[in-house]
């Protein structure tokens, strides 16, 4: 069902369905008009807002017993929230993204991370990796920052953990509060030490008000240790299928539901408490506990690895440029936009936007540097630097 506003604001609501005129009275439908209205007021013409611009697409295929789940309008979301090019700005003001990843096995997904978070407009790309893999994440690309400061247990004796966990706190902290965002779990590995050391981060980046994008093993830590997240507004989970089973068995108790998809994924945000969560599927479902979102603009067939942290580096980027829009631009508390929620919407669209266009000219042999490489034309297409 496609919604669209006419003269009388309200006449769409006599051709739905009871229910449907229920929801449609609630806090949350009124929410949802409000994100819209605030992100594409300039679609507003002679009082009357376009089917084009106001997409709220019901999924008609959805069980009765589901809670509706409604198509982001995300090229909207993106060119609203994207900052413009502008020659006053200086170094960093378009974002600064520190990545918390990276251990002897694994090196390049920090890297795709790092290098997305800066393909898609962030001015300054930070990682925190152990001293193993720093070497091999900076020859990747000189445009990085790399902190060659994490630890792993092999390389502490015993009597050393403590002093070695401050010491890489202490470190890190120097560095904390100019960041706009970090991003969690890339390349991490599932060493004790090291998890010890990320929580002490995680915990400090929560007191500093740091948006926190959570992937990979990063998710492998907080389903273990679910008070990292809880109650922190400013924390974004991206679970694939596997990492979401695990968190719904953890936290929920019990399997996941197909048939209720969206009423689950609510349901986990409101036990964690706050959080936004990014179910990544074939469309992406997203909620931060009061409504549910999807992308469903097809990407591509091509299910290499390392796309999602492509998706990391990139929600973190507009995680924090929908923080700053919305802090310039303050809303009414009672209809207050979710920012990390919009950063998700765009981080979603520009991956699958991006992945079609390196699979419509590699083919079988598309791998993640090649999706990389069609951020920036994928960001053009939607929102002209010109603009």
């Amino acid at each position: 069902m496609s919604l669209s506003m006419g003269a009388c604001p309200h006449a769409w609501q006599h051709h739905l369905p009871h229910r449907g005129r229920m929801w449609a009275a609630s806090p949350a439908f009124r929410r949802q008009l409000f994100l819209l209205r605030s992100l594409a007021p300039t679609c507003v013409d002679g009082g009357r807002v376009s089917s084009s611009s106001l997409r709220l697409h019901a999924m008609s295929a959805a069980p009765a017993a589901a809670g509706p789940v409604y198509e982001a309008d995300a090229e909207a979301v993106v060119r609203r929230i994207t900052p413009p090019l502008d020659r006053a700005r200086h170094k960093g003001q378009a974002g600064k993204i520190a990545i918390i990843g990276g251990c002897r096995e694994y090196t390049g997904a920090p890297y795709f991370a790092a290098i997305s978070a800066l393909k898609v407009g962030a001015d300054l790309s930070h990682v925190f990796c152990t001293k193993d893999a720093a070497t091999v994440i900076k020859s990747y690309s000189p445009e990085l920052i790399v902190h060659p400061i994490l630890e792993e247990s092999y390389s502490v004796r015993d009597d050393e953990r403590e002093s070695v966990s401050s010491s890489i706190l202490t470190e890190v902290i120097k560095w904390m509060e100019r960041f706009d965002c970090i991003v969690v779990g890339p390349g991490l590995g599932r060493d004790s030490f090291l998890m010890d050391c990320v929580s002490n981060i995680m915990r400090h980046a929560r007191q500093a008000n740091i948006p926190t994008v959570v992937d990979g093993d990063g998710l492998f830590l907080i389903t273990n240790n679910i008070g990292l997240v809880e109650d922190n507004s400013l924390a974004i989970l991206t679970p694939n299928v596997y990492e979401y089973k695990r968190l719904v068995q953890k936290v929920l108790n019990c399997e996941v539901n197909e048939e209720n998809a969206s009423e689950q994924l609510t349901a986990l945000c409101e036990k964690i408490g706050g959080v936004t969560i990014m179910r990544k599927g074939k469309a992406d479902l997203i909620s931060d506990g009061k409504k549910v979102t999807q992308v469903s603009t097809f990407g591509s067939p091509r299910r290499c690895g390392g796309q999602g942290d492509i998706l990391s580096g990139s929600v973190a980027v507009f995680s924090s440029w929908a923080w700053h829009f919305l802090s310039s631009n303050e809303q009414p508390k009672e209809n207050s936009v979710n920012p990390m929620v919009l950063g998700c919407i765009a981080g979603s669209l520009l991956l699958r936007k991006a992945a079609a266009l390196a699979f419509e000219k590699n083919k079988r042999s598309t791998v993640t540097t090649d999706i990389i490489e069609f951020l920036g034309q994928s960001l053009e297409d939607i929102c002209p630097a010109g603009r």
